[in-house]
């Protein structure tokens, strides 16, 4: 080996060590800090529309002659552990006399406030294809966490207005997955 040979070599291992060096600081560094915000998390799950409730009807309940089921999937921002917001895509599908369809679209935008011991409320606008717009709180609850997911479960209660119906408000159940 020739003397500029061997300072190359020697150049290239020092690069490698320092290099080495960054990235184990780095992640000493990143892995003992709390959780960065803002935080995005997603999730999906399955909603289950138990009774319906208004002034001019008898409460209406799901398989009532058809069985509807939502399939929510949705983004959340959190600014931090209490406060966030959120963005909810609903499809609701309806299947009765054999046959099914989605037959209302769900947009589902709102504020999120985390209250500790796994709990978040949500407090939703809807605007549905149906027609219909209102409001839908949210209680949610995590009953287990895992590294990368959580399992929750949800009681979501829409208040309905508009498209020439009765003002309603739902109760619903809800579970899912959030990553």
């Amino acid at each position: 080996m020739t003397f500029s040979e061997t300072g190359k070599h020697k150049t290239k291992t020092a690069t490698h060590i320092l290099l080495l060096l960054l990235v184990s600081l780095t992640t000493v560094r990143t892995s003992g800090q709390q959780p960065a915000f803002p935080k995005i998390t997603g999730y999906a799950g399955i909603l289950h529309p138990l009774v319906t409730f208004s002034r001019e009807e008898k409460p209406h309940y799901n398989f009532d002659g058809a069985y509807v089921i939502g399939i929510p999937t949705g983004i959340n921002i959190w600014k931090s552990a209490k406060i966030g917001f959120s963005m909810e895509f609903v499809p609701l599908i309806r299947a009765a006399n054999g046959t099914s369809k989605m037959n209302n679209f769900l947009f589902h935008p709102g504020a999120l406030f985390g209250l500790g011991n796994g709990f978040t409320l949500a407090t939703r606008a809807a605007f549905e294809t149906s027609g219909r717009y209102g409001l839908t709180p949210v209680l949610n609850k995590i009953v287990k966490k895992n590294k990368g997911s959580s399992y929750f479960i949800a009681v979501p209660i829409p208040i309905r207005f508009g498209n020439d119906l009765p003002s309603s408000v739902s109760i619903g159940f809800q579970f899912g997955i959030s990553f």
